[in-house]
């Protein structure tokens, strides 16, 4: 049994400058990190048999890999030439839908942990640009680069990404005393909604294609906001980074009517009554986990979110990555595919 765990992101500064509808043109820039909230893949051979097994929110069995319906499973295993004989499961600590980027976590440690099966060694960059290949080039999907590096590299993670798609990763030089205060002032609530970001995702890049002045304008914007937040972090200067994240939200809105709706503007008027600063829904928007930045005011914030039903995720920051926690499998009773 192959067990890795794979962490979940917070985007920090620059999304959607991440797609290749933007930064093909004016390239883009990702400030992101990780948290302790993990996407656990499961990978095992069977002993008596050939059949491919993937578990997830549905059970498939089948005998043929062009059956399979999970499509980052049968895109990885095509990708990764195992054609049989495989036992794929997978449990999330946060469920699909909410910002976090979990189908790209999924993808780097189901990818991380067939290269552990075939006793390949890769680096971290690579499994990150093999997982934007199998979602983006294979898939079609209309997501960016930011999700599969900051799950392959863990950690406050800065990409810098040029025209042709090449990316520039370092780590954030953040002292120990801001983390700490990132830690305690950064509140995540869950308004209990999932959504596919596909739609709004779509729309911002077929906007971007057209160069569409409002949208492009904005994403220039939220790139420039993107190092801000950046070089206010790395400064220590949070209320700076809380006042940001504020503007970023009005950019955000003009990219899609559907970012937000009418609960959502009325929660983050509620989270700034009680003195947060900014915030933002994680991810394309619509729904999923709200993120606010609040220096005073804590208990207020909790108690209004509370009446709200909306859910308080506890968290810390992740600095390792995809990892791999065990590898017991049996090479004498199953060859190495």
């Amino acid at each position: 049994m192959i067990i890795i765990r794979t962490p979940f992101r917070i985007p920090l500064g620059g999304g959607g400058t991440d797609l290749p509808s933007y930064y093909s043109k004016h390239g883009g820039f990702i400030f992101s990190a990780t948290i302790d909230k993990y996407m656990y893949t499961f990978i095992h051979r069977p002993l008596v048999d050939d059949l491919i097994r993937v578990i997830y929110s549905r059970s498939e069995r089948v005998e043929k890999l062009s059956e399979v319906q999970h499509d980052i499973v049968r895109a990885s295993l095509e990708y990764m030439r195992v054609e049989n004989a495989i036992q794929i499961a997978s449990i999330a600590d946060i469920p699909a839908g909410t910002g976090l980027g979990s189908s790209s976590a999924y993808a780097v440690g189901l990818l991380h942990g067939l290269h552990v099966l075939k006793r390949e060694y890769v680096p971290l960059e690579t499994l990150a640009e093999e997982a934007c290949h199998i979602e983006i080039d294979l898939l079609k999907k209309p997501i960016g680069k930011q999700d599969q590096y900051l799950a392959a590299l863990g950690g406050f993670v800065v990409l810098e990404i040029d025209p042709d798609g090449a990316v520039h990763a370092r780590r954030a030089e953040i002292a120990d005393a801001v983390l700490d205060q990132l830690n305690a002032n950064i509140l995540f609530f869950y308004t209990g909604t999932s959504r596919s970001a596909d739609d709004i995702l779509k729309h911002q890049s077929a906007a971007a294609k057209r160069d569409e002045g409002a949208v492009v304008e904005s994403l220039h914007r939220i790139k420039e906001i993107g190092r801000e937040i950046l070089m206010a972090i790395e400064s220590g200067n949070l209320r700076r980074f809380g006042e940001l994240l504020h503007e970023h939200w009005t950019t955000k809105k003009n990219l899609s009517r559907k970012v937000s709706d009418p609960r959502i503007d009325r929660l983050y008027e509620i989270a700034r009554d009680c003195g947060a600063l900014g915030g933002k829904i994680m991810g394309a928007g619509g729904g999923g986990f709200f993120l606010f930045y609040i220096e005073e005011g804590h208990q207020c914030l909790r108690e209004a979110m509370r009446k709200e039903n909306l859910r308080e995720m506890r968290y810390s920051f992740d600095f390792e990555g995809t990892k791999l926690l065990s590898n017991f499998f049996s090479w004498r009773n199953r060859p190495c595919p």
